[in-house]
């Protein structure tokens, strides 16, 4: 029986960040993965598919190269560029394992159960004891009913990831949430035929604007990549060469193999939450509090396994949560609203905060403040001026509630929002600062000084002294 003050289950973003961070403090860590580490995100998720976009973007850039002076034509392989992110993983995994070793982190390879509440069996023969356990085990693929997994036909995104690609090039892919939304520009990049089918709107479930929506459909009709909802299959029947599937209306379509993009459902299975006196709800994932404490005081939980929004950002946002609350009890809350969301798909999108139907439900007006990237002169060097800065605030203080980003680098552009996303004078701020130009990022500046204006908040820049929670006539 080994002891400690912090074992982690589960060793993705946020088991490694909650990891890493108690062991920064002081604390002695043990962390348990029963599969490869680093979890889903890197392995099979956010990492690897974040080179396969970059390599998605570049064929797509390749239409317009001419016009810039570049003449030649690039041409994809899908095989190749699974074989690059390989390498990209393997690299990424040397370096995460060799910091938990520098760092003192005890590492387990073994199915994690909880025995009692401090109790954990590693494996099959190792016991720990710690005075918290934080539970980090991330999710599994959605599998839809009539759509049972077979090998080269019918797959996960997950199984993409740990195989090389199928034979064939017509392709059926399945879901209109996120993992939809970029698979069908990487996969229609690299040259496949995508046949997209999903029964309602893409990301008609996100917090994305219908204006975001709108442009990122724009983008996908000018790569020839075309949704098709009203389309949930209702039957599929798997052949020697390939997968026959049918439609609400009867019609059939015919394609080489099946992505299944339709979601995933966090996993609890075998963990022994019951022995711990951990609760789950309806649909299986672990109740939280805002602390990220479960049912069980000494035990937290985070990322996937405990948050609808499933993402890597929400998980390391509630590894800092859930380590701080360890060592000081009741001392952070998690906000979901402060977390940046992004697709990566033929448009990025990003977003933080609240749009305005969530403002609204909340009893406040929003005020917004709009900037397109049209007439952005980076945006022009650089070919794509696609895209729009929105800013969100609330009409009667001014306070920043809200943004959106949609074109070119939106994911890091996001960020200069994030830094001061929360603070009381997060708009006088932004306006207030210097940009360096020319950039996309001044476009912010542009949304932030139109806004700020309103209740004279960028007195240093506009020369204004009045009432900063006082509107402008």
């Amino acid at each position: 029986m080994q002891t400690f003050d912090l074992a982690v289950i589960g060793s993705g973003p946020g088991g490694y960040r909650a990891a890493v961070l108690a062991a920064l403090r002081g604390l002695k860590v043990a962390i348990v993965e029963k599969g490869e580490w680093g979890g889903c995100c890197l392995n099979r998720g956010c990492v690897p598919k974040k080179a396969w976009y970059h390599s998605a973007r570049l064929l797509a850039a390749n239409r317009e190269f001419t016009a810039r002076g570049i003449h030649g034509e690039l041409n994809g392989d899908l095989h190749g560029a699974w074989r690059h992110q390989r390498d990209i993983v393997v690299r990424v995994r040397d370096s995460y394992t060799d910091y938990l070793k520098r760092l003192g982190i005890k590492t387990f390879h073994g199915a994690a159960r909880f025995l009692d509440s401090t109790t954990l069996a590693a494996g099959d023969s190792m016991r720990i004891t710690a005075g918290h356990v934080i539970v980090a085990t991330g999710s599994s693929p959605f599998i839809p009913a009539g759509l049972p997994l077979a090998r080269d036909r019918i797959i996960s995104t997950d199984d993409l990831f740990d195989r090389e690609p199928p034979a064939g090039r017509r392709v059926a892919l399945i879901g209109s949430g996120v993992v939809g939304a970029e698979f069908a520009f990487i996969l229609g990049m690299f040259g496949l035929d995508v046949v997209w089918l999903m029964q309602q709107e893409p990301l008609s479930r996100s917090a994305y604007s219908a204006p975001a929506r709108k442009a990122l459909l724009e983008a996908w009709s000018a790569l020839g990549i075309r949704p098709r909802t009203a389309s949930r299959i209702t039957a599929a029947e798997v052949g020697a060469d390939g997968v026959v599937l049918t439609l609400p209306d009867g019609s059939r379509e015919t394609v080489d193999w099946v992505l299944l993009g339709a979601g995933r459902v966090p996993h609890t299975a075998g963990l022994g939450l019951a022995a711990a006196g951990v609760g789950v709800d309806s649909e299986g994932y672990i109740k939280v509090d805002a602390y990220q404490q479960t049912s069980a005081p000494s035990i937290y939980a985070i990322g996937d396994v405990a948050n609808r929004a499933m993402t890597s950002n929400h998980a390391l946002a509630a590894a800092a949560v859930a380590v701080a609350n360890i060592i000081e009890p009741q001392s952070r809350q998690r906000d979901d609203d402060a977390v940046p969301e992004v697709v990566y798909s033929a448009l990025e999108l990003a977003r933080i905060g609240l749009n305005e139907d969530l403002a609204e439900a909340r009893d406040i007006e929003p005020a917004i403040g709009f900037t397109a990237f049209e007439a952005n002169p980076a945006a022009l060097g650089q070919g794509d001026t696609r895209g729009f800065v929105r800013l969100i605030a609330d009409m009667d203080s001014g306070r920043l509630l809200g943004a959106e980003i949609v074109g070119r680098d939106a994911a890091e552009l996001i960020h200069i929002l994030g830094v001061e996303f929360g603070t009381a004078d997060a708009l006088k701020k932004l306006a207030g600062a210097a940009y360096n130009h020319p950039t996309r990022a001044e476009e912010i500046l542009n949304a932030a000084e139109t806004l700020a204006s309103r209740w004279r908040l960028g007195e240093h820049v506009f020369g204004a002294t009045a009432d900063p929670a006082k509107p402008a006539d």
